[in-house]
């Protein structure tokens, strides 16, 4: 890779840090179909490569959450242990799978996360509360059946776990979201060593994004801060579908 090259991909990692940040989604979800569409990798090479820029964002989040915020260490724990367990099972499934299958199921599982996201804008949600709704062991629930996603998706879990602590736990989104990352960090990094293992990490493009990542996505938690939650639901449900569509159409 020449040196433009390498510039032109810290740039686009920029912007895919940047909208990582504005979402709250570390930039893996967005980077995974940005892949597929303009760099023409495989659905596995796509999520493994996009997996180097979201490790290193979900443990800077996570380490300046943590400084700012109380994350409660039993269900950390909880979700973190089971999250890893599952990740390794549903990495280790996704390298075997069909490119091209795995293709057309991210692209349901982006569909369903738009329509579920679409779903919560309309639904008036619970109040939030200092205590759990359910008794703490059911997060290793939760955390399973993320990890399990994240590990196949290779997109962490956090986006399948926030959504839920709030509607169905009742935390408040501060709580959910420093309860994902704690999720998040150890599946994304068993799910990329899987990856890597089996020769699905392009290192050539993943380091010069996982650069971008890093220095942008704080702009994006400061612009997210700076405009309204229906408007971020309604535009990351929107990015989710356009995102959805090219994937879909991709020859």
């Amino acid at each position: 890779m020449d040196l433009l090259a390498f510039a032109l991909n810290i740039l686009l990692g920029l912007a895919l840090g940047t909208l990582g940040g504005l979402f709250g989604i570390g930039g893996g979800l967005i980077a995974i179909p940005a892949l597929g569409v303009l760099f023409g990798l495989d659905q596995q090479l796509a999520q493994g490569t996009a997996l180097v820029m979201v490790v290193p964002n979900v443990l800077l989040a996570l380490w300046r959450y943590h400084q700012r915020n109380r994350i409660d260490l039993r269900h950390a724990l909880a979700l973190a242990l089971s999250s890893f367990v599952f990740a390794l099972v549903g990495a280790g499934w996704a390298v075997n799978l069909d490119p091209e299958a795995m293709r057309l199921a991210f692209v349901a599982f982006l569909v369903a996360l738009a329509f579920y996201n679409l779903l919560r804008m309309w639904l008036r949600p619970p109040a939030a509360s200092g205590e759990l709704r359910h008794p703490w062991p059911w997060l290793a629930v939760l955390g399973s059946g993320a990890g399990m996603l994240g590990g196949l998706f290779g997109v962490g879990g956090a986006v399948i776990a926030t959504p839920i602590l709030t509607s169905v736990f009742g935390t408040s989104q501060v709580v959910a979201q420093g309860l994902s990352l704690a999720l998040a960090a150890p599946s994304t990094g068993v799910t990329l060593v899987t990856y890597a293992m089996h020769g699905h990490v392009n290192w050539a493009l993943a380091l010069p994004l996982a650069i971008g990542g890093l220095l942008s996505i704080s702009w994006g938690v400061r612009l997210a801060h700076a405009l309204p939650e229906p408007l971020l639901r309604m535009l990351f449900t929107a990015f989710l579908l356009a995102c959805a569509v090219a994937l879909g159409f991709k020859a």
